[in-house]
């Protein structure tokens, strides 16, 4: 876990962070002061309170609670209105709320892309605070103005405001929070979003309550209320300007690159492509579809189905009530349950679920069990849903990532447009069909039952599609991963001693902190053995040669992974097994990590086929603690550069570049990248710190971290005890 707060934090200036765009795709850790960093770091990883102490990511998600019960409330306003407009006739009032909910959508069909283009080249920040400005002046005009046809018209302003909102939004919150800290960050913004519909609720409901009684004594209008309520609403799009605005972690300017100069044409497609030829995005942006369009089938027949269930108002209130409370478990438990599997494997594996789960609800004909199929439907929903929207703010990088969610969430309505509409008319199409099993049963399915069916259908070749472009474990059994997430692990962890492997890129300083961890744990007492990878083993040293040494010229990128594979093997069984075993603290600069970085992402090698070699020489024996330390590429260079200038040995051999040193910018980039996705992944037993803060003040960060962890460890001599040294 990462040891820093947000962006904006403490005495950290937001410059202090590595602006996006730095070659990787993905943004550094950000610096903060410690206390707040310690705060933060040292919670569990799915702690709502550990993101709330991030001062910018708090601000933002107040503006969002605003801004969020003033969509719901308009929401609920702006029907209202339309029908007293209309009044007159029954279908002029229908057609006016009609209206209302068709002007919503129209605008994510028809300028959804260009909402995300904008939201990637304006200053986010302003975005967010002129966004909730206009949508305040606009709904304040609304009473004002009291047309029908203004209403329409300011309808259609405000969602397409709210399309360049949301994106911006969304595209922000990755820049404000630590990467494992993102999910946490996700499922607080998702239940705000979507919770904010029941206090709106009520607020509407009591406005027009108490002000019924005024309006009938006073004389006034009907409209009194709704239009108070308007009044409501747009002072909370203000209130969630001026929050925003007092947010300074937000990175200045567009996430664009000045040099780009592309058209709007040619941006817009570059996010299609990209979409396209990102297995991982593709993956992401098709189950993420195809869950909502499944979605709107069971919204859109629910109620004809649980009448012909015979279940009638009653049965739809609990079917209603079911799948929001599964999406809010989903949410909430999912991830923490299934900590230590693969995200990507979990997002597809959700979706497959669901859609099994809606044809389970499709073919058996019992309320009772259909509502608990219903719960369990909405808990797989809640996991897909906020691990896809995880997975999209850590993985696309962020000069793309406004317009990828803009162009996520304009097909989300337009599918949800299109099922809404096809689904009740293929299930009057369909009608009913009735089956006589003997003389004595017959199975009747109406056309809701049918189209769930073929929804589920849908939605099951869906999550199968993601989960195979998606999987990152290929060659290691689902059923063997469910298993040890299950259990709260996700790999092999030694019964004794503790087991702590530092990672990073060249010139991460990995020796230097090895080495002061080494002395602080010896001055406690406790047995350490210092190690490192490749050479430390008879064998390992005439590998090391092998494999370091210029002299060696060219090796098969798979000769090269094998000769590791081969060193890690000799590591694991002379060295590190030997020193756990005795209850001994284990520090290896480098391991695991750093195959699946420099073979798995630098070489042009498959990263499952390097972890399996990894994996198997191992034993899967996993450290309980990963330290990476992060530094951009271009300055491990310059470190080295400067190191060797100095005449300092370097961290390998002395003098000159060893094989891997030697290698281009863009190689270490893609190492960097895959250090950082991998910390992502088992983000509980992993602390990513910036290698750029001084090495004092990243001691005291790696001490902290691991002195929870002491507890398992043997001492070399009877000094204080372990309770002593967390004090």
């Amino acid at each position: 876990m990462s040891d820093q707060p947000g962006p904006g934090e403490g005495a950290g200036p937001p410059d202090a962070v590595s602006p996006p765009g730095d070659g990787t795709g993905l943004v550094a850790p950000p610096v903060g002061t410690a206390s707040v960093g310690m705060a933060v770091g040292t919670a569990p990883r799915h702690s709502l309170a550990a993101v709330l102490r991030l001062r910018s990511f708090r601000r933002l998600w107040i503006g969002l609670a605003l801004s969020s019960l003033g969509d719901w409330l308009g929401l609920l306003a702006l029907t209202a209105l339309a029908s007293q407009l209309a009044s007159g006739s029954y279908a002029k009032q229908n057609f006016a709320i009609a209206g209302v909910l068709f002007m919503r959508v129209l605008p994510a069909v028809l300028i959804g892309p260009l909402a995300g283009y904008v939201a990637d080249r304006l200053d986010r920040r302003w975005t967010l605070v002129v966004g909730d400005m206009l949508r305040f002046v606009i709904f304040a005009s609304i009473p004002i103005v009291n047309q029908l046809l203004w209403l329409f018209i300011a309808t259609v302003l405000i969602e397409v405001v709210s399309l360049v909102w949301l994106p911006a939004k969304d595209a922000t919150v990755p820049n404000l929070v630590p990467r494992e800290r993102l999910e946490a960050a996700n499922q607080l913004s998702l239940a705000t979003t979507y919770g904010s519909a029941l206090p709106a609720a009520a607020i509407f409901t009591v406005l027009t309550l108490s002000t019924k009684g005024l309006s009938s004594a006073l004389g006034w209008s009907e409209s009194v209320p709704v239009l108070l309520a308007l009044y409501f609403n747009a002072f909370s799009f203000l209130l969630s300007g001026i929050v925003i605005w007092t947010i300074r972690g937000i990175p200045r300017g567009s996430s664009v690159p000045t040099a780009d100069q592309s058209t709007l044409w040619s941006t817009i497609v570059d996010g299609w492509a990209y979409v396209h030829r990102t297995p991982l995005v593709r993956g992401l942006v098709v189950g993420v579809v195809g869950a909502f369009a499944a979605g709107g089938v069971v919204i859109g027949l629910a109620r004809v189905y649980v009448a012909d269930l015979g279940a009638g108002d009653p049965g739809y209130g609990v079917l209603f009530g079911s799948v929001f409370v599964g999406l809010a478990m989903g949410m909430w438990l999912g991830p923490r349950v299934l900590s230590g599997l693969s995200r990507r494997r979990l997002f597809g594996l959700a979706l497959t679920m669901a859609g099994l789960l809606l044809a389970a609800i499709a073919i058996i004909q019992n309320i009772v069990v259909v509502a608990i199929l219903v719960l369990s439907l909405g808990f797989c929903a809640g996991i897909a849903w906020i691990t896809g929207y995880t997975l999209l703010g850590l993985e696309v990088e962020d000069a793309l990532r406004g317009r990828t969610f803009a162009f996520v969430n304009t097909l989300i309505r337009i599918a949800l447009a299109l099922v809404l509409a096809i689904a009740p008319l293929l299930a009057g199409l369909i009608g009913v069909h009735t089956y006589r099993i003997n003389d004595d049963a017959t199975l009747s399915y109406n056309g809701a039952a049918f189209t769930f069916l073929i929804a589920a259908v849908f939605a099951t070749l869906v999550g199968v599609s993601a989960y195979r472009q998606m999987d990152d474990r290929r060659g290691v059994p689902l059923a063997r991963d469910l298993q040890r997430a299950l259990a709260g692990r996700s790999g092999d962890y030694a019964e004794r001693g503790v087991f702590i492997a530092l990672e990073g890129g060249e010139g991460a300083g990995k020796s230097t902190q090895a080495a002061l961890l080494t002395s602080w744990l010896r001055e406690q007492g406790y047995d350490v053995v210092l190690t490192h990878e490749p050479g430390d083993s008879a064998v390992g040293a005439k590998l090391r040669a092998i494999l370091l040494d210029p002299k060696t010229g060219s090796l098969s990128h798979r000769a090269e992974a094998l000769l590791y594979a081969a060193d890690k093997a000799e590591h694991v069984e002379r060295v590190i097994s030997p020193a756990l075993a005795r209850g001994a603290v284990v520090i290896t600069d480098r391991y695991v990590d750093s195959t699946l970085a420099y073979q798995g992402a630098g070489r042009d090698l498959l990263p499952n086929e390097v972890e399996r070699v990894a994996r198997w020489a191992t034993r899967d024996l996993r450290p309980h603690l990963t330290v990476l330390l992060d530094l951009p590429s271009s300055q491990g260079h310059q470190r080295l550069e400067g190191r060797r200038s100095r005449d300092v040995e370097s961290e390998c051999l002395a003098g000159g570049q060893d094989r891997l040193e030697a290698e281009p910018l863009a190689f270490h980039e893609r190492v960097r990248s895959a250090f950082l996705a991998l910390s992502a992944m088992d983000s509980d037993h992993y602390s990513v710190l910036d290698a750029r803060l001084p090495p004092g003040v990243l001691a005291g960060q790696i001490q902290r971290r691991l002195t929870p962890l002491l507890v398992r460890a043997s001492r070399a001599a009877a000094v204080p005890t372990a309770d002593e040294v967390v004090q």
